[in-house]
């Protein structure tokens, strides 16, 4: 599929801050970049970055005092890898690759190790994976809330656990943490997603199953075969769209996301979904 993708932001910059700027399509064998661009201020650089790890791109620039727009534009191709759900187990925690093992253990957003007694007993006798991790999906869907503003950046998956409330960000938090103590590895997804409304940046997760990353998303707002990946990371904290370094404001954003090709799909696959390795 390919994905036509417009994103604005404007910024109020009250003194000289340092932006570091997250919103780059990765690149990857099944996500393949066929034209952007990135148009910044008049007169400002900056210094791109690719992590070799995960593929996430970084942009840092230095704004002045003033008002600000940062555009970026791109056509993506995904060829996302489609498997029976049957056909995806879970890796047992002696034979996970060492460096999966990081995204197994308890990170800012994400304490699985405060949820372990819940999610052995809600999710503990599903035996197999993909439907191990759906079934948390399913749980975070009926249970939690999808309310606007209902949290913020200090907001925990354990927050969100007390309180059923929260937006994307904070079901993915809640279902890396539930795969987490479950020995899952998982890992948070900001990513572009078409079938979004109101459109914006979205936030799913992925599981390490059956020996590659699988894409979730526990709000049911996208089909995960539409998604283009941004980047990946422990929680949000490795995977905001931008973070700064001085005093700022800015208006919302504005994100487009279309459908380039012809054919597109009407039904949401209910199949197991990988743009990963």
């Amino acid at each position: 599929m390919r994905f036509l993708i417009d994103c604005e932001l404007q910024y109020e910059v009250v003194a000289e801050t340092t932006l570091i700027l997250n919103v780059e399509a990765q690149r990857d064998d099944r996500q393949r970049i066929i034209r952007e661009s990135l148009a910044l201020p008049l007169g400002i650089t900056s210094e791109a970055h690719v992590v070799p790890e995960t593929g996430n791109r970084y942009r840092r620039m230095v704004l002045p005092i003033g008002t600000h727009n940062i555009v970026y534009s791109a056509e993506v191709e995904t060829d996302p890898s489609i498997a029976d759900v049957v056909d995806v187990p879970a890796v047992p925690v002696a034979k996970l690759p060492f460096e999966v093992l990081p995204h197994l253990y308890p990170s800012r957003y994400c304490p699985s190790d405060r949820l372990g007694r819940f999610a052995w007993r809600q999710f503990g006798n599903i035996a197999s994976g993909h439907e191990k991790v759906e079934a948390i999906c399913n749980w975070i869907h009926e249970n939690v809330d999808y309310i606007s503003g209902s949290s913020d950046g200090s907001t925990s998956a354990h927050d969100t656990f007390t309180f059923r409330a929260g937006v994307c960000r904070d079901f993915a938090h809640l279902g890396i943490t539930f795969a987490r103590a479950l020995g899952i590895p998982a890992r948070f997804v900001s990513a572009y997603a078409l079938d979004l409304f109101p459109q914006d940046f979205h936030a799913v997760f992925e599981a390490y199953l059956g020996g590659r990353w699988y894409l979730f998303d526990a709000t049911r707002l996208c089909s995960m075969d539409r998604i283009t990946k941004i980047a990946v990371g422990r929680d949000a904290a490795d995977s905001a769209f931008v973070t700064y370094f001085g005093q700022l404001t800015g208006p919302p954003k504005t994100i487009t996301v279309r459908q380039s090709d012809a054919g597109a799909a009407t039904d949401w696959t209910v199949d197991a979904v990988s743009l990963s390795r």
